[in-house]
């Protein structure tokens, strides 16, 4: 779909404003409801589209929900149906913070406000904390790979290390071990 109408610019701007509401737990949390409204209800895109838009937006960087509302908002109309479908899925989460942010001025002083703010940080440390195991399980983590990501995390909380020099190494490493795997291989057959 090249030319969307201004109702359905507008249906797109709501659906993803209606995720961007509705949806708790991330953007991997949004993908059912986008499929059901993108692909099922509407009928703007087919089940491989979708797919191969799920399959881009995992490898774009940035905001998983973000990539998958702008890559789904691109197709259906190009660039500014992208932004159109990427500001409806970011608004409502803008207006909330907002929100809680001026709230949170007006109340930061307050003994039970402070209290309440004490008693949520564990839980955020838990919330972060999760996808972390999670990851790690699905890592294939056996004794002799276990010390790559305690040696990187290492790096970056005690030297400062940026993750950014972590993750090219580790990259340049696999390459060099699959180069090195590749050459043992070829040299046993």
């Amino acid at each position: 779909m090249n030319r969307m109408t201004r109702k359905e610019q507008r249906q797109l701007f709501g659906i993803f404003f209606k995720i961007g509401v509705t949806t708790i737990g991330g953007g991997y949390a949004m993908i059912p409801m986008m499929e059901h409204e993108i692909v099922q209800r509407m009928k703007w895109l087919d089940q491989q589209e979708f797919m191969d838009i799920l399959a881009v937006s995992q490898a774009t960087p940035g905001i998983f929900a973000v990539d998958m509302a702008s890559h789904i908002g691109h197709k259906l109309g190009g660039v500014r149906m992208a932004l159109l479908a990427a500001l409806g899925n970011v608004l409502p989460s803008f207006i909330i913070i907002l929100i809680l942010a001026t709230l949170f001025q007006q109340f930061k002083e307050i003994q039970l406000v402070e209290y309440a703010f004490r008693a949520i940080r564990p839980v955020v440390v838990a919330l972060i904390a999760a996808p972390v195991f999670s990851m790690a399980r699905s890592a294939s983590l056996t004794r002799y790979t276990l010390w790559i990501p305690l040696v990187s995390a290492s790096l970056i909380y005690f030297l400062g290390v940026s993750p950014v020099y972590i993750i090219l190494i580790a990259a340049l490493a696999g390459w060099g071990y699959g180069l090195l795997k590749g050459k043992q291989k070829a040299s046993r057959s």
